[in-house]
């Protein structure tokens, strides 16, 4: 069921997605499918957590240092959330996970502590990262509904510029000449280094203090 209504999902979006447009899928009225799910809620319960689960969760590998881990954490849930139309609203829209995702979570974590992380930066630093990639793919999500364009054309660089007073020397004109897409793969590991990179630093500190 959970496949199938990660297809209807692809097809419809978040807000055309419905427990009877689910069962016309199957071929039953409503009521059949309230034997399998209780509420909307549930489905999309499942939903995310057929997400999550598809990125990969897991501690980290054999000689893989927590920086590389959690890079490569990151850029597969990233992958994961994009994979599915609206999949950052499925997921953020989540109530309550299934137990065995939660057990796994818990062994990331746990894999963190042995690297010098005490439970609570631990938890910070994932959620952490969580929130980072839930924001990013939001944005691209949206902006892909209103089927905006990835990168501001020319012309529209050109309007900016004349409404601000440096024009074309603008910092906001030349950042966008120079960094391209904000919402593009360099803006994302630009962030992704910026947390890593904080949480080193967080971690050094945590570790100074014990």
């Amino acid at each position: 069921m959970i496949e199938t209504a990660l297809r209807l999902l692809d097809e419809v979006g978040l807000e055309g997605l419905t427990v009877r447009r689910l069962a016309a899928e199957f071929g039953v009225q409503s009521p059949a499918l309230y034997w399998h799910i209780r509420t909307k809620q549930q489905l999309l319960d499942g939903m995310a957590d057929a997400i999550i689960l598809a990125s990969g969760m897991g501690p980290l590998r054999d000689e893989e240092s927590w920086q590389e881990w959690l890079a490569r954490r990151a850029r597969a849930y990233r992958d994961s959330l994009l994979a599915h139309r609206d999949g950052a609203r499925i997921v953020c829209a989540a109530a309550q996970l299934r137990p065995a995702t939660v057990r796994m979570f818990d062994e990331e974590l746990s894999a963190m502590v042995d690297h010098g992380f005490t439970p609570a930066l631990a938890l910070r630093t994932i959620t952490g990262i969580t929130h980072y990639v839930n924001g990013f793919v939001l944005q691209r999500q949206v902006r892909a509904e209103r089927q905006e364009p990835a990168a501001p054309p020319g012309e529209r660089l050109a309007d900016l510029a004349v409404r601000l007073d440096g024009g074309t020397s603008a910092p906001l004109v030349a950042a966008l000449l120079e960094g391209g897409d904000p919402l593009g793969e360099e803006a994302f590991e630009h962030g992704l280094r910026a947390f890593i990179d904080g949480t080193a630093a967080a971690l050094l500190r945590v570790s100074g203090q014990q």
